[in-house]
């Protein structure tokens, strides 16, 4: 039988194969990495699931209909997603229970708490719900920035998974570019001093805007620095992670 820890390195291995064979490196500065974490990251794309496990190998909360969604939905069930029936308190509470119980275990159980994907140039609201049941349990939070950039360095919008962009449209736009660099930054762990939800949500939801260089509210991309930032930590490839 392969021991817990033995699947979380083959999902790692196996989300990095599936990036490379999109063209997608993985840099990760993983410094502020603790056990048990729950990872709270921006959403641009469909693929950020799978920057993530290259890196910080997580179950993921989702809305429940994502289950039913074409690929997405079996892609998304064999990567440890726990789905959440929005509007059923119940059902909230067997989630949090189970995000509780992998957490306490020191396995990362990741979220998204804008809701939804954007282009990748700004983050949208954070809904702090998502975020207590680590809080709850005494387990910190872990804020994660993602970006995509192009080998000259530019901010690339070809992952973006927004709007009326189809799965097959946004696949379509990665495999036209020769490589793309996904980076993953951790920022200092957060709620360990008993903040509630929203005073974590907020830190956040600016730890991420910092590392990822991004704007806290709409901006065009003229105000956007497009270039890539220099590296302030260490940061590893997926050649390292693999």
């Amino acid at each position: 039988m392969c021991t817990e820890a033995a699947r979380l390195r083959l999902k790692s291995s196996w989300a990095i194969a599936l990036l490379d064979s999109l063209g997608i490196e993985v840099e990760a500065d993983l410094t502020h990495v603790a056990p048990g974490a729950l990872v709270v990251a921006n959403h641009i794309s469909w693929i950020d699931i799978y920057v993530i496990n290259a890196a910080l190998p997580s179950a993921f909360v989702s809305k429940a209909e994502v289950r039913n969604w074409p690929l997405i939905g079996w892609l998304a069930a064999k990567n440890d997603t726990i789905f959440l029936r929005r509007g059923s308190r119940g059902h909230a509470r067997i989630v949090n229970d189970e995000i509780a119980a992998l957490l306490g275990r020191g396995r990362h159980v990741a979220v998204f708490p804008e809701g939804t994907t954007t282009d990748g140039r700004s983050l949208l609201h954070f809904h702090a719900a998502l975020l207590q049941p680590a809080l709850s349990a005494g387990r910190p939070v872990l804020p994660v920035a993602l970006s995509y950039w192009e080998l000259d360095g530019e901010r690339s919008l070809a992952p973006r998974y927004d709007g009326d962009i189809s799965l097959g449209q946004c696949t379509r736009a990665i495999l036209g570019r020769r490589r793309l660099i996904a980076r993953l930054v951790t920022t200092p762990l957060r709620g360990l001093q008993g903040e509630d939800r929203r005073q974590v949500a907020a830190e956040a939801r600016e730890a991420i805007a910092l590392g990822a260089r991004l704007p806290l509210v709409e901006a065009p991309a003229a105000d956007l620095p497009v270039s890539a930032p220099a590296a302030s930590q260490p940061l590893t490839s997926s050649a390292d992670l693999a």
